[in-house]
Formats: C-alpha cells, structure tokens, sequence
C-alpha cells in the first residue's frame, strides 16, 4: 500500500537528539522505499531542510535555554490548512507536546488515525527542568491528555511501557522498537588505527567508551568513579567520551579531581556518522550505565561494530542482553563497575567475543524497524475504514481545551528558570525507575 504519512516531532536538525535521529530515519526510508512522509516540525531560524522528504516548519518561540529545542505553537491556522490539504493516510507524532496538539487537532479535521510513539521517561525530564510540583502536575496532566487520545500508543521497550504506566497512562501499549542506521559490521582497521593515532592512544591498552549527551543524570558520575577505582588498582586504560551536553565542562572537571585527567579525553560531539563508527569499532568496551533511557539505541549501535556494553541490570538498555554472553550487566553503582571493568582488563579476548556475539543477537536495522511500523500503519488504516477504530474521548478535545491548557503551561513555563542538579542528583534519585 502506497501511505501518505505525516511524521510530527519538536527535536528536529538543527536541533538533534535520538528522536530527531528516529524521526529522520522513518522519513527517509519511508520516501525512499515504501510510500511519501512529511515531516511536521517546529521552525528554526537557520534550519536548512535539504532531505529526499518535505519538511513543514509551523510557527515556534525561543526556549532552547530551558528546553535544548524551540517550542512550537502547533495551533496556526495557515499550517492546519496546508496539511489538511496534504490528504494524509496517518498521522504519527514522536513528541505528545507541540506535536501531540497538532496531531490531535489535524485528525479531527482529517479523520484518519493517529499513532503516537513513546520515547522520553518525560518524568525525569519535569522533574529536572521544572522547579515546581504544581507545574511538573500541570505538564504531566497534559502530557497523559495527549497520550490518551491517540489511536495507537507504541513504546521502545518495555521499561518505556512502564514509565508510560507509572505517569498516569492507563491504555494499551504496542512494542515497536527502534532500529540502527549503522551497518552491521566495523570499519577498517586502516580507519580505526588512524583514530588511535588522533587520539594518541597507547598500544594494547583498553580502551573504555562512551557516547551520547553529556548529562549527569546518565550516570556518568557512577562511570568516573568507577575508573578512578579501576586506576587506583593499578589496571592501565583509557576513557573516550564522545558527546556534548550541559555537564561536560563539570564532568572534565570532576575525572581532572579524580586524578584521571590524562586517561579521559571528553572530545566532544561528533556529527559525522562514519567517525561515529570508527570510535565504535576502535573501542574494547562501550560504558552505558543509564537507567533513564527508555531503549538505549546507542548500545544498538555499538552492537553493531561488535562493541559490547556494560549495562545496569533491568534498566531499559539491558532488555534482550544476557550477562557475560552479549554484554556485562552491573548493578547500579560505582561498586559493580569498577569489579566489572577489572575482569574486562583481564580477559580481552572473552570481551571481543561477547561484543561479536551482541552484533548477532540485539542488532535491528532501521529498515526492518520502520518496515515493521509501516505494515502497522496498514492494519491501524485497514480498522479505521471497517470502523472499528473507536473515537477516544478525554479531556481535552475540543479546540477551546487543547487551547486553553497548551497556553497556560507555556505561559507559566516561559517563567520558571531551569533547575540545575547538585552534584548529588537529588532529584533524579528522586524520579529515577
């Protein structure tokens, strides 16, 4: 079946996160190889939509301060009537925001279904950002809102359902995982060995891992620690953070106190994908101990390159990984890392076979993840023309709720300055699982 989708998201280039990532992939291999895919997504003033798919941008104000994106005001009526025109086959947001009022507002124009994909433990991210219980309720009300009225709702894994559930969300949830857009194999040695020439890198030494955003509250403190028990041992390694975030500064500081300076090199975000690879595939060990990401795709991705990670048990990350076998599962402190980290000193060679064994065992390629989505697209339309797709009503429906609500959060958001964690995490201890 030949699908017009509409794919909605806030984070989108220039702004990037892991939702933006998915969201470019569903576009493209949905235009390239399956049907056409819009994306719908707040604007930017220096955004340069060069993609094989249409990118619609609709009105936004500045809150990158606050928020790392902009925030769109999804109710323009310019923007609602050229999508109306656009004659969708579904409608699929990655966001319950800007992107969940859009959504909701377009189907009951369009009247075709509505799929919505959970990503984000949106509780964690309140409780960091917003220094207010009143207003943590106001959004998280909103949010659960938004969700409810959807036709489908999908999850990444099944911690994500969880999180889903422990917000308020009482429906059904379908599992619909992300894929990589990695190739199933490492680069060259040529390219490899180049990188460990750039970075200066001893032979035969381990070489330990991380990449994605530099936040605390992914557990790298646990990390640093962990090294700093493995140096004080006597064990010889070096630590590769790839990533940039608004704690990089403070954790370069902190490994420096530690005494671990000359081993860690925080390098920094790195866009191309290709070089992204090459750290993948150069790497011993990929170091991901976060239980805040509800799929830990970036353990995908190392998967990939044959890199194997130490994950914390029964987090999000660790779904489908068996200890020893296709990756190293710790409990969630320095502790069991840093024991974890001296056997994988010890016994190289069983860590290159492990990593060879995750590559068979928990790679998903984004071909065969969106291909999954799209066929659930046919069934989701294939219900809705037989009827038996059922209007959800809740709170919120008519234009004059969505409305009111959306501008009383923003406007009461636009307020509140953005809360800095101390070095102890107190608040994401509190939220966290």
């Amino acid at each position: 079946m030949d699908l017009n989708v509409c794919l909605l998201n806030d984070s989108f280039p220039p702004a990037i996160d892991g939702v933006a990532n998915s969201v470019i992939n569903y576009a493209g291999i949905i235009q390239q190889e399956l049907g056409r895919c819009t994306v719908v997504t707040p604007k930017y003033p220096d955004a340069v939509d060069d993609y094989i798919f249409p990118v619609v941008r609709y009105p936004s104000i500045n809150t990158t301060k606050l928020l790392r994106y902009r925030t769109g005001l999804p109710f323009d009526r310019k923007t609602l009537f050229a999508l109306e025109q656009a004659k969708f086959d579904i409608l699929h947001s990655h966001c319950p925001f800007a992107s969940g009022l859009l959504a909701r507002t377009l189907r009951e124009r369009v009247d075709v279904p509505y799929v919505f994909t959970y990503h984000t433990k949106f509780d964690i991210d309140f409780a960091v950002t917003i220094n207010s219980e009143h207003l943590r309720q106001l959004f998280t009300k909103l949010t659960i809102n938004n969700i409810s009225a959807v036709d489908e709702v999908w999850v990444v894994s099944e911690g994500a359902a969880q999180s889903l559930r422990s917000m308020g969300f009482e429906g059904d949830t379908i599992l619909m995982q992300n894929g990589v857009d990695l190739p199933q194999e490492k680069t060259s040695k040529e390219r490899t060995d180049a990188l460990r020439h750039e970075l200066n890198l001893p032979p035969e030494v381990p070489v330990f891992l991380f990449v994605g955003r530099m936040l605390w509250y992914k557990n790298l403190r646990i990390t640093l620690d962990a090294l700093s028990a493995l140096s004080k041992l006597g064990h010889d390694f070096r630590f590769i953070a790839v990533g940039d975030g608004v704690d990089r500064q403070e954790m370069i500081e902190y490994a420096a106190s530690l005494g671990l300076g000359k081993r860690c090199n925080f390098v920094g975000s790195v866009r191309d994908r290709e070089k992204i690879r090459d750290y993948f595939s150069m790497a011993d060990l990929f170091l991901f101990p976060s239980t805040y990401d509800t799929n830990g795709l970036v353990v995908r991705e190392a998967a990939a390159c044959a890199l194997p990670s130490i994950i914390v048990e029964k987090s999000c990350a660790a779904e489908g990984i068996t200890d020893g076998k296709n990756g190293l599962l710790i409990e969630e402190s320095c502790p069991s890392m840093a024991q974890k980290l001296v056997w994988a000193c010890t016994h190289i060679d069983q860590i290159h076979q492990i990593g060879i064994d995750a590559q068979k065992s928990i790679y998903m390629s984004w071909q065969d993840a969106v291909y999954n989505a799209y066929h659930r697209y046919e069934l989701l339309i294939d219900k809705k023309q037989r009827g038996l797709l059922a209007h959800k009503e809740v709170r919120g429906d008519t234009m004059f709720e969505l409305v009111s609500d959306w501008n009383a959060a923003v406007s009461k958001l636009a307020s509140v300055p953005r809360v800095v964690l101390d070095k102890t995490n107190s608040i994401y201890e509190k939220f966290k699982r």
